[in-house]
């Protein structure tokens, strides 16, 4: 992936350039995936062989979740201040560490550290690498290649469950494999979980080496005032006058040095944050991240077996593959808020229908199967992709990484509440009421999304910044034509 100085290259841009720009940060998302998605199929191992409590397991399923909202927090401003792609590789370093050190534990604090460890590079990626992707993206393709770090998160998420399963099957038939007094004193049934962590770090290893081909990104650079690269970059990827254009429009932007928090506070990106926070909140409290954690459990508590359980649970995986695929090839085309509204009103419908049968638990439990796979379907659909193209199209380059971190902060923060609750909420009050919560959040989100979220498709980041610009004027002059008139404002 060196730079070259073709005519050809700079008149007319490369796609293999930008494809292959684009796949490697997008594999952040598939360690991404894949770190939150393994622990489901370990939580009855680890319970086991610790001796856990509900809160116990809570914090087990939630402890990265801490580690993913302090690499949130540090993401924006490290990657404003230091560049993008040094944030990308120091969270593939950490998610080898976490790989390494959850496969050879020699205690429960150990794993939760090491658990915590991996959620910071998850955190981290989780800003960095969809800002990433944004940034190098023509605008007419940038809600199809930001969606592709959706589909990376997706594949490692169903890389997770096959492997888990696999893991488990290998274990059940082959019980000595890995037997013996060996260091890690594995028996592989009881300790399987070991395994299912430290497969992580095959991909790990490829993410890092990868890492070391690809350029930073090009408004970073001009933000930072290498002109030249970034133009050059720009040229690789759509030709010069694309180039042109969208040099012409990060040199238009109002503050030609990194802006400050407060900005984001100010009307008009208040707006974009309003809505970049509530995609983060509901994103995450309408239930996905706990199928994805805890979708064995749930089958379990609907009847079956370990075993079926995780097979099933590949099943949603490779539900979520396919629709995400779909989300890919027309999210640019149907537009983030269709998408969005009318996936999530079905997630409202899915989840309002898992209530209802979920007390029936075994008689209903192919039932049960079915409706959470049209669940899983409409979430991919609708919040699951579009939240990662939406929240870095809301922000100016450059407050953007500050404003990626408040609103996956936000994000994370909400997922683990949610994840650290949900064992001890279902065990109170019953899986079914664990759904109508779902359910009811759901439906608060889908009137927000059709309130608030605006459409961006086929828009640059500098025409959409503007926009809240003249959002903040129309509520200015809306504000000041009531005062006039003796009414109250409502701002």
């Amino acid at each position: 992936m060196t730079q070259t100085n073709s005519a050809s290259d700079k008149s007319q841009g490369s796609p293999l350039f930008l494809g292959a720009v684009c796949l490697v940060a997008s594999l952040g998302g598939l360690l991404f995936g894949f770190d939150t998605a393994v622990i489901s199929g370990t939580f009855g191992f680890v319970e086991k062989q610790y001796l856990l409590t509900k809160f116990e397991i809570g914090w087990f399923g939630s402890s990265a979740l801490v580690g993913c909202i302090l690499g949130a927090a540090v993401a924006g401003w490290m990657s404003d201040r230091f560049g993008r792609k040094p944030l990308l590789l120091i969270s593939s370093a950490l998610f080898f560490i976490s790989a390494l050190y959850s496969a050879i534990p020699a205690s429960f604090q150990i794993l939760i550290w090491a658990r915590i460890i991996g959620g910071v590079g998850v955190g981290m990626a989780s800003v960095v690498a969809p800002l990433y992707i944004s940034e190098f993206s023509p605008p007419r393709l940038r809600g199809s290649l930001v969606a592709t770090y959706q589909l990376s998160i997706v594949i490692g998420i169903l890389a997770a469950y096959f492997s888990n399963w696999w893991l488990l099957g290998f274990a059940q038939s082959h019980p000595l494999a890995f037997g013996g007094r060996g260091p890690l004193h594995w028996t592989m049934v009881a300790e399987v979980w070991r395994g299912m962590f430290g497969a992580e770090m095959i991909p790990c290893v490829l993410f890092s080496l990868l890492l070391l081909f690809v350029p930073e990104s090009p408004r970073w650079l001009a933000q930072h005032g290498h002109v030249d690269r970034a133009f050059d970059l720009l040229a690789r990827v759509g030709g010069q006058e694309m180039a042109r254009r969208e040099m012409a429009g990060i040199q238009d932007d109002p503050a030609d040095k990194a802006g400050s928090i407060r900005e984001l506070f100010q009307p008009g990106l208040r707006m974009a944050l309003l809505v970049a926070v509530g995609l983060s909140v509901f994103g995450q409290m309408t239930g996905v991240n706990i199928v994805v954690y805890y979708g064995p459990t749930i089958l379990e508590e609907a009847g079956f077996k370990l075993g079926s359980a995780l097979q099933f649970q590949v099943g949603f995986g490779l539900i979520n593959l396919i629709f995400t695929l779909l989300a890919l090839w027309k999210i640019d085309n149907w537009g983030r808020r269709p998408l969005l509204i009318w996936g999530m009103a079905a997630v409202v419908v899915a989840q309002a229908t898992a209530a209802i049968l979920f007390p029936f638990k075994a008689a209903a439990g192919l039932w049960i199967v079915l409706v959470l796979g049209v669940y899983m379907a409409s979430v991919a659909l609708s919040i699951c992709a579009v939240i990662w193209v939406l929240t870095p199209e809301m922000f100016p380059t450059r407050i953007r990484g500050r404003g990626m971190s408040i609103a996956t902060f936000t994000n994370w923060g909400t997922n683990t509440i949610s994840a650290f609750l949900f064992p001890w909420y279902v065990d109170r009050f019953g899986m079914h009421t664990g759904f109508y919560t779902f359910a009811v959040i759901g439906f608060v989100a889908t009137l927000f999304f059709w309130r608030f979220v605006p459409e961006t498709k086929e828009r640059s980041l500098e025409e959409i910044e503007k926009s809240w610009g003249r959002t903040a004027n129309a509520s200015a002059k809306l504000s000041g034509a009531a005062m006039a008139a003796g009414q109250p404002s409502n701002n």
